[in-house]
């Protein structure tokens, strides 16, 4: 009895984490939009206050002219629109070429201590009532901005959170497809999250709040974007994605270094528990609890296991039928994920339109990545310097 209970309870987490929340609050959002009041701001009055694209970057210089002429092109009145580097412990010569422009505040120390110490120190800086965070190697739309702070119009809104996409160079790799699918995935999610009151965080490539708002976060920090937005929603303020405005960043160039990427933000996942401790109550704010519990910490503790736990019970009960029933069928289903995994791991750098098989691969790869990064989080050792994956 105790093993059936142990695989239905499994196979329920898993279903619910990946399927079951994202139909609930998509269904949920549909409600809100029914009985929403139709009163909404007036798009048509401009609100266009000082704002301030921040880049915090180590050895940028590759990308520093695509990303200056990118940010230069941005559609927004020019003298409100500021720009700030923060390059601590770059080497590379992307202080000085940086300096170059007149138009950009650089700041820049010798010592590296990480993008979170680039962020603390830079913010000390700031002047206008609303920061851009941006990474150096991605690409926002013309019309990023302009998008972004038209949400603040809501003096409720703290953070504003932009699109991450993908660009698929070469959409039969495993790596392109999978993280390409699984952004649609979370973008998915979060805009019905942020339609019925606030999205659960936001991605470092392109996210804005208000200055006000910021609260100086621990130099170990893994997930500063996470960190930062949550924090902010603690404070009762809503976090509103806005997929008009988003930024454009290749794919990992190899699974293994998506696989790396994923450890650390796995292990960043399991910090952030541990600071937001708050976000676990449910008297204080019961929807961003819901939220919380069912977006990440179920995806970030138990699922991983949980895959595990219901392979291993399935087996058990499928040799206790003599390997005919239900329960078998239920385990040859596995096993075809499991050969769907075994072939897209083989098939990861080469053509093939199957594209399906990158799908569970990637999903693979990321709970393995979150039972890595759980051994790394219990062993504390995580640098906080972040190692950038190799993309194309």
């Amino acid at each position: 009895m105790i093993v059936y209970i142990l695989f239905w309870t499994s196979l329920l987490i898993i279903v619910y984490s990946y399927l079951g929340y994202p139909l609930s609050i998509y269904t949920l959002s549909l409600f809100v939009k029914l009985f929403k009041s139709k009163t909404t701001t007036n798009q048509n009055n401009a609100y266009e206050p000082d704002v301030t694209l921040f880049v915090a970057a180590y050895n940028e210089l590759g990308i520093v002219d695509e990303k200056l002429k990118n940010s230069f092109s941005i559609v927004y009145p020019k003298e409100k629109l500021k720009y700030v580097w923060v390059t601590d412990g770059s080497d590379d010569g992307s202080p000085e070429a940086l300096s170059n422009h007149k138009n950009v505040q650089v700041y820049h120390h010798n010592d590296r201590k990480g993008k979170i110490g680039a962020i603390n120190r830079g913010m000390k800086f700031i002047e206008t009532p609303i920061v851009i965070f941006s990474d150096a190697n991605s690409m926002l739309n013309k019309e990023s901005i302009l998008h972004i702070v038209n949400e603040f119009k809501d003096p409720q809104v703290g953070c504003v959170a932009g699109e991450k996409r993908i660009i698929l160079k070469d959409k039969d790799n495993a790596v392109n497809s999978g993280e390409g699918i699984y952004w649609k995935y979370e973008s998915f999610i979060k805009k019905s999250e942020s339609q019925i009151s606030s999205a659960l965080g936001a991605v470092g490539e392109l996210f804005a709040i208000r200055k006000e708002l910021f609260d100086e976060i621990e130099s170990d920090t893994i997930l500063d974007d996470f960190i930062i937005s949550l924090r902010i929603a603690q404070k009762g303020f809503n976090i509103k994605y806005v997929p008009e405005a988003y930024a454009i960043e290749s794919a990992s160039i190899s699974i293994h270094e998506e696989l790396k990427r994923k450890t650390r933000i796995a292990y960043g996942g399991f910090q952030a528990i541990t600071r937001l401790k708050s976000l676990l109550n449910p008297f204080k704010n019961p929807l961003l609890t819901f939220q919380y519990l069912s977006h990440k910490v179920l995806r970030w503790t138990l699922v991983p296991i949980a895959f595990i736990l219901v392979f291993v019970s399935n087996l058990h009960i499928a040799f206790v039928e003599n390997w005919h029933g239900f329960y078998s069928g239920l385990f040859y289903l596995q096993i075809i994920f499991y050969l769907f995994v075994f072939l897209g791991s083989i098939l990861q750098s080469k053509k093939t339109n199957l594209k399906i098989l990158f799908a569970p691969y990637y999903l693979f790869i990321m709970n393995l990545a979150e039972i890595i990064g759980l051994l790394r989080f219990l062993r504390k050792s995580q640098s906080v310097n972040w190692e950038k994956a190799k993309r194309e």
